[in-house]
């Protein structure tokens, strides 16, 4: 009966490590994620079909926000402790009010950021949302990116002139996406 119970409980850890997600090997090539991972291709390009935003757009904001890990959150700290910290979580880096709205407007009522394919669902959702909103079209890398990380309100303020920090990662988001497009062209994805 002991070595039954030592099996179980083996067979169990066994699941339960199998089924934690992994980041990919190599995040700078779309075409080695996406074999590494087919599942996430699929989910992408569903998001695509749905929103019309491409699928390097998508994966070159999430590697921007999370670098791919799942459960990816800002650091915290002193500034944390005193509640100034950020709610942003998950592969989409999204923050609890934003996310809550997602869920509501999109019935993914039960969406969570940790999941590959909400992640990029939301990523689509919250890119129309910018160009019924704000105009940007959905093939603009930079100003999609723009919008989703100073929010719709602060992309119509051009809060992000005033960071010229942010100005440079917008630029490297849209090099990357034409990566990413690049790369897909080359091993025959879209």
């Amino acid at each position: 009966m002991f070595k039954f119970l030592i099996l179980v409980f083996l067979a169990c850890f066994l699941t339960a490590c199998s089924t934690i997600p992994s980041t990919p090997r190599n995040t700078e090539n779309v075409c080695a994620i996406f074999k590494q991972k087919p599942s996430w291709y699929k989910a992408s390009s569903a998001a695509y079909k749905k929103w019309g935003v491409p699928v390097s757009i998508q994966m070159a904001i999430i590697h921007q926000e999370s670098h791919f890990v799942a459960d990816a959150a800002p650091p915290s700290g002193f500034f944390s402790w005193l509640g100034f910290g950020s709610s942003a979580y998950g592969y989409p880096q999204a923050k609890d009010e934003t996310w809550s709205d997602y869920q509501s407007k999109s019935g993914n009522t039960f969406a969570s950021r940790d999941n590959f394919a909400h992640a990029c669902d939301f990523i689509g959702w919250y890119s129309q949302t910018s160009f019924q909103k704000l105009g940007v079209q959905k093939n603009d890398a930079r100003n999609l990116y723009l919008a989703y990380h100073e929010g719709h309100g602060g992309f119509k303020r051009q809060t992000y002139n005033e960071k010229p920090w942010l100005l440079t990662v917008s630029n490297k988001v849209a090099q990357r996406a034409n990566q990413f497009q690049q790369q897909m062209r080359a091993c025959g994805l879209q």
